[in-house]
């Protein structure tokens, strides 16, 4: 059975893991901790914890799908419409700080949810050390604040130079652990610098993911998001990964080939998103390119959970 380690946060975690636990039950999602917006960003600052929100999309994403899990999985995902102070928050959320309270330990309080859900794998924060990730734009202006270049209040078209967290934050001993002694390292699908680059920012995570002997395999962003990623070609997301992990590190490179419907994409494009060009040429002796159709069309334009995990599980066993 391959062991996986996923490093990332947000929607394309959750995407991915998904489809994981059908192949693997030895997995390890190690979750950015950085997110300072919405339900999160209010725990965060009224409790002093470290943001729950993508950890508890990856225990959402990892919890069996079977009848007896149905109302726990719905009441993680719940969240309040309406009541005071409760309005916008999620139920799984709430539980996560809960159990943080009860147990004063943040790491048993994932290990406890996860118990309680029957978990196929295993969620781990990147650090647990409080830090802000800051973005130093091309025109030198500093933002602060996951949610604030997640969600710019700045020019979208200005690029981001460089990122970094304020204050430096150190990687768990488990996650290193968990990166050295895996079969497969994927980074991404997600947001390139409010999700999967500030993992890499983690003192021991990027020299962690150089040492291991895995296959170290990334998968690229089927749209382009405006304020981060706007005009980005597939090699220009390679190129950013490569300033925080090294050239050669990245083996393997997963690319959507397949466009959503004209319609679908007429919605994106009116919030400056669009497909990510596969610039091949440019890949060429840089990383094995893997090509094909990896999305699921619905009323989105994301991975297909199946597709994307059955590619990734081969790459170990057609070894």
């Amino acid at each position: 059975m391959s062991s996986v380690v996923v490093i990332g946060g947000g929607t394309g975690s959750y995407t991915l893991l998904r489809g994981l636990k059908k192949y693997t039950n030895d997995i390890t999602a190690i979750v950015s901790m950085f997110d300072s917006g919405g339900s999160t960003g209010r725990l965060r600052d009224e409790f002093g914890y470290l943001p729950p929100g993508d950890v508890r999309r990856c225990i959402l994403a990892l919890t069996p799908e079977k009848s007896d899990t149905d109302v726990l999985r719905s009441l993680l995902d719940f969240r309040f419409k309406k009541g005071e102070g409760l309005n916008g928050h999620s139920m799984g959320n709430l539980l996560l700080t809960a159990l943080k309270e009860i147990t004063q330990d943040e790491i048993l309080a994932i290990e406890k949810l996860s118990s309680l859900l029957g978990l196929k794998g295993r969620v781990l924060p990147v650090t647990l050390d409080n830090s802000h990730l800051c973005a130093e734009l091309e025109d030198g202006t500093i933002v602060k604040g996951e949610t604030n270049i997640d969600i710019p209040k700045h020019d979208p078209k200005l690029r981001i130079k460089k990122l970094f967290l304020e204050p430096n934050a150190n990687a768990l001993i488990d996650t290193i652990e968990s990166i050295k002694n895996s079969d497969l390292v994927v980074i991404g699908p997600g947001d390139l610098y409010s999700s999967l680059i500030p993992n890499l920012l983690v003192r021991g995570i990027s020299d962690a993911i150089k040492s291991s002997k895995a296959k170290k395999i990334y998968v690229c962003n089927v749209m382009t998001k405006y304020g981060e990623t706007h005009g980005f070609k597939a090699s220009d997301f390679l190129n950013e990964l490569e300033k925080y992990l090294g050239k050669g590190t990245i083996q393997y490179m997963i690319c959507n080939t397949e466009k959503g419907t004209n319609e679908l994409l007429k919605i994106y494009a009116e919030e400056n998103a669009f497909p990510v060009e596969l610039d091949e040429q440019e890949l060429i002796n840089r990383v094995n390119l893997i090509k094909g159709d990896f999305i699921n069309e619905g009323v989105l334009v994301r991975h297909d959970s199946r597709k994307l995990a059955r590619t990734i599980i081969d790459l170990k066993q057609n070894e």
